[in-house]
């Protein structure tokens, strides 16, 4: 019975270790891996293919040059900056500046252009220093100015206001102190009209796209950031600088309640909804944070800068915030059971050798003839056969039929097969007499090992 036990367990460990080699070997792959190195899988990236470059064109070098000359301001044709010239002259002085402003969205060779202004060789004697604007990107010598707060690219942004900037790098090319912050956009109440306009659209579309506005669509990814409820979405042109904007986002949420409300002035995103105060300024910060200075100089849509937008609120939101639980991922056993199966397998192999080996060891006469293995059981059949009583008499009767049928067997290796079958069956039989007849130094493990079975 133990040898059959030990038999079943080693055919299972051997069945064990092979499903799972054949797992593992499929779950690898051997012919779809790159181990080329330093090969990216970045795409590349070709300007103009986000919409970014406008129509706009700018004079050679030379000609701008002359023209700076002989103005204070030039501004090219499609240039975008305004400033607060008053605060300006008050606050900072503009004596000897110049100002060259260029529109947004120019090629690589129309940037270097403008660029090389200031080192022109008509410009080396110049009375004056030179400030150029591409779009609201400011630079004056080795500075460039950028907003670092939420006033600061609502300023460029919604208004296309430079005030603070031209501030920033006039000062620092005269190495001077910090200037002040200028004013920013001042807000009213949008009108009934104004207000009905919207609403009429946001009721049936979802959606309102003013004259001037380049949103052309919703992007796709507006369910990532607000996947409770979709959000209404306004989209209005540049704003002017020294006029009242029209607060639209609190008024629409008012409303409107419980839907989240995004409005764009220009490129700059403004939200009145649902946890605003959780992630509003960190993801508007983070957006314009990493992105002004390109936002700044070309002429992307407003459906790049939404997207944009929505994106860092979705990175926000799986960061654990808006007080929701992170996406659910699916428990995947395969992806955490796969290390373990060499393991498995190894285990599996060094128990079928285990077993393997202790079955040898219990039967070490099982590769010669049954010759003293039969003399040995027949020796202890007729000993306990004067101890048998009514209960163990069944047992020993069919270990002699074991025996006797064994004796029959031919000599050939099929017939030494046969024979040691026989007598393992009559060794349990005798096993089973010897405990009902209570003597342990009856059983064939004990009494035969003299023998040297």
């Amino acid at each position: 019975m133990a040898d059959r036990i030990l038999g079943i367990a080693r055919w299972a460990l051997a069945g064990v270790a092979i499903l799972v080699a054949v797992v593992f070997l499929f779950q690898q792959r051997q012919g779809d891996i790159d181990v080329s190195y330093g090969g990216s899988p970045s795409v590349d990236y070709k300007e103009g293919d986000a919409g970014e470059l406008s129509d706009h064109t700018v004079p050679t070098t030379e000609e701008m040059a002359r023209q700076v000359q002989a103005e204070p301001v030039v501004r090219l044709p499609g240039a975008t900056a305004t400033w607060d010239r008053q605060w300006l002259r008050e606050h900072v002085g503009t004596t000897g500046v110049r100002l060259l402003l260029a529109p947004p969205g120019l090629d690589k060779q129309e940037r270097e252009r403008v660029s090389a202004v200031a080192e022109d060789p008509a410009m080396a004697d110049a009375p004056f220093e030179l400030v150029t604007a591409v779009g609201t990107n400011v630079r004056g010598g080795p500075y460039t100015a950028e907003p670092d707060d939420l006033d600061g690219f609502q300023r460029q942004f919604a208004a296309n206001d430079v005030t603070g900037l031209l501030a920033a790098v006039i000062t620092g090319m005269r190495d001077g102190d910090d200037p002040p912050s200028p004013p920013g956009p001042t807000w009213r109440e949008p009108s009934p009209a104004e207000l009905d306009a919207v609403t009429a659209d946001l009721e049936r579309y979802r959606l309102h796209v003013a004259d001037g506005a380049t949103l052309s669509r919703v992007p796709d990814n507006v369910g990532n950031a607000f996947p409770d409820t979709e959000p209404m979405i306004v989209a209005l042109p540049q704003q002017a600088r020294d006029r009242p904007i029209p607060d639209y986002a609190p008024a629409l949420a008012e409303r409107f309640p419980d839907t989240p409300v995004v409005v764009l002035y220009g490129n700059y995103v403004d939200y009145a909804g649902a946890h605003r105060d959780q992630f509003y300024e960190v993801a508007t910060a983070g957006v314009y944070g990493m992105l002004g200075a390109r936002l700044s100089r070309f002429d992307y849509p407003q459906d790049n800068v939404l997207y944009a937008w929505l994106n860092k609120v979705t990175d926000i939101r799986y960061a654990g915030l808006f007080d929701r639980p992170l996406p659910y991922q699916p428990f995947d056993p395969l992806k955490v059971t796969l290390p373990a199966l060499p393991f498995v397998f190894a285990g599996c192999v060094l128990g079928v050798i285990i077993l393997s080996v202790t079955a040898l060891r219990r039967r070490p006469s099982h590769g010669r003839p049954p010759t003293v293995r039969l003399a040995a059981l027949s020796a202890l059949s007729v000993e306990v056969s004067g101890l048998t009583t009514e209960a163990s008499n069944p047992s020993l009767t069919r270990a002699i039929s074991h025996l006797d049928a064994a004796r029959e067997q031919e000599g050939s290796a099929a017939g030494r097969r046969a024979a040691h079958e026989l007598l393992d069956k009559a060794e349990h039989e005798l096993a089973e007499t010897a405990q009902l007849i209570g003597r342990s130094d009856y059983e064939p493990r004990h009494y035969t090992a003299g023998w040297g079975v």
